[in-house]
């Protein structure tokens, strides 16, 4: 009976918001469905897309890519683990209701008490040390030092001010009916179909050009093209390669090529044998061509990556060895972890073109090692309660920065912290890696962090839980008259300054 409540709930509000008028309404083809927009929920890529719209973080990292103040008007540092923020005055919450500094501290009490989905971003934050000065002023203390802190406040996840009132109210029902400060408000939802947004005509900044957003999902990239040149779509993210031809040659389309932090992946189960021996992690990764690989599904489009912090972040290794290929090596290392006669793999991917490709192509390369694999393609949602659970062999996956500090490409992904709650997809429990992450994260000294996140890529290199298989470039058609679509290298896109020009 909830289910048939909250489901009629979302198809009440989709009706009431779907009367646009011509011109005012963006209609955006996406590859994936969001599974909630709690943002202490879920941190998927598929939802933060939408959370980014309808929320607002404390910081934010600008065009420039610099880190300014947001919700916050300032930040101070007063302590070496206490920090003064100022919010904005005249901020207004989708529900009209004010923003104050106990919001705040709701947000991230409830974060750090509830949430598994985002807890390594707000890990660090002492519950009790949260203190209230006024309405709009309030000190927060951290547990430890950490040269992450300020970054992971523009988190649209960990640092989206949530409305105490309005989570209330909402109940369990609160990651289907999101209130924000953000400059879009959450209209509607119907799950495997759209997502529609409207304009908040009260929004404290730079308001929305254009009144009225529904995201499409639209899983299979070839379609999302076909959209775009029909005209069932203004705005078609992640387009395949192979598609990229068919929009430039089109005078009614453009292409956007974005270098983003994403670092897309074959990970490994190591929690299950055979994967569990270091010798046939290896003999995985030396029997796949990456290079090929790379060439074969993207096109040239981005490159095979040498570790899994992506470039456009602060301390990767570009001095670490490219990924080796030499499968007669991985037949000798098979062979002396007693599996001369190769073994059976299940292989998963969500309906993505490009993740589909990887795991075909390198079901063949293994198998000329001696490995058999399953293939088994899941739906999103599906999918993404696999790798939570561990039920796989190899999946693709990719991992994107969401602020400008490495410890986000590795602490969630690879610190055996994260197994239990639900990140640490390739279940690397290794304690120098640990180790590793957390200096990382505590030493505020520049070139010794240098230092610690060379050494970290190369302990996770050593230890193979991965293959990186590109080093993300995303891909966007639109419309010709469409302007203003704006991506920032973090892989989020604002479509609060897009509009047409005729």
């Amino acid at each position: 009976m909830k289910k048939m409540l909250l489901l009629a709930f979302i198809m009440t509000i989709f009706a009431a918001g779907a009367a646009y008028s011509a011109g005012d309404t963006l209609v955006v083809g996406y590859q994936y469905d969001a599974t909630s927009f709690d943002p202490h929920a879920t941190s998927d890529i598929g939802s933060q897309n939408v959370m980014v719209q309808i929320y607002d973080p404390l910081m934010k990292v600008n065009e420039k890519g610099e880190l300014v103040p947001h919700l916050a008007e300032s930040v101070e540092k007063t302590g070496d683990l206490t920090y003064k923020f100022t919010l904005r005055k005249g901020v207004e919450f989708h529900n009209g209701e004010p923003l104050r500094a106990s919001d705040v501290k709701f947000t991230f009490q409830r974060a750090i008490n509830e949430s598994q989905a985002i807890n390594y971003v707000v890990s660090n934050i002492d519950p009790d040390g949260i203190d209230i000065i006024d309405d709009y002023t309030f000190t927060l203390k951290i547990k430890k030092p950490d040269a992450s802190f300020l970054a992971y406040m523009a988190h649209y996840g960990g640092a989206c001010i949530l409305n105490e009132k309005a989570v209330r109210e909402a109940g369990d029902d609160y990651g289907v009916r999101p209130v924000g400060t953000g400059p879009y408000k959450f209209t509607g939802w119907i799950k495997g179909d759209r997502i529609t947004l409207e304009g908040n005509d009260a929004y404290w900044g730079e308001k929305a050009k254009i009144k009225n957003i529904v995201i499409r999902p639209i899983t299979e990239a070839t379609n999302r093209t076909i959209e775009l040149e029909t005209g069932g779509a203004d705005l078609a993210f992640s387009v395949q390669p192979l598609d990229a031809s068919r929009i430039e040659d089109n005078p009614k389309l453009k292409l956007l090529r974005n270098i983003d932090t994403g670092v897309y992946t074959i990970g490994m189960n190591m929690s299950r044998k055979p994967l569990d021996d270091i010798r046939v992690r290896q003999a995985i990764s030396l029997a796949i061509d990456s290079e090929a690989l790379n060439r074969a599904v993207y096109r040239g489009v981005g490159s095979a990556g040498r570790t899994v912090i992506p470039p456009a972040i602060p301390y990767y290794d570009d001095t670490a060895p490219e990924h080796e290929y030499n499968p007669e090596k991985a037949k000798e290392l098979l062979d002396q972890a007693g599996y001369a006669d190769g073994f059976k793999l299940v292989m998963v991917s969500n309906e993505n073109k490009e993740r589909i490709d990887t795991m075909t192509i390198a079901q063949n390369m293994l198998k000329k090692v001696g490995i058999d694999s399953e293939i088994q393609v899941i739906e999103w949602g599906v999918y993404l309660d696999k790798l939570v659970q561990g039920d796989y062999d190899l999946c693709t996956g990719g991992w994107s920065c969401s602020i400008y500090d490495p410890d986000e490409a590795v602490y969630g992904a690879y610190h055996s912290s994260e197994i239990e709650k639900g990140y640490n997809w390739v279940r690397l429990n290794d304690a120098e890696t640990d180790r590793l992450i957390e200096e990382g994260r505590e030493n505020t000294d520049p070139a010794k962090r240098a230092e610690i996140y060379k050494s970290l890529q190369r302990r996770i290199n050593e230890l193979y839980p991965v293959v990186v298989t590109q080093i993300g470039v995303e891909l966007i058609g639109m419309s010709a008259n469409l302007e203003g679509v704006s991506q920032n290298t973090l892989n989020l896109f604002d479509l609060s300054k897009a509009y047409f020009s005729d």
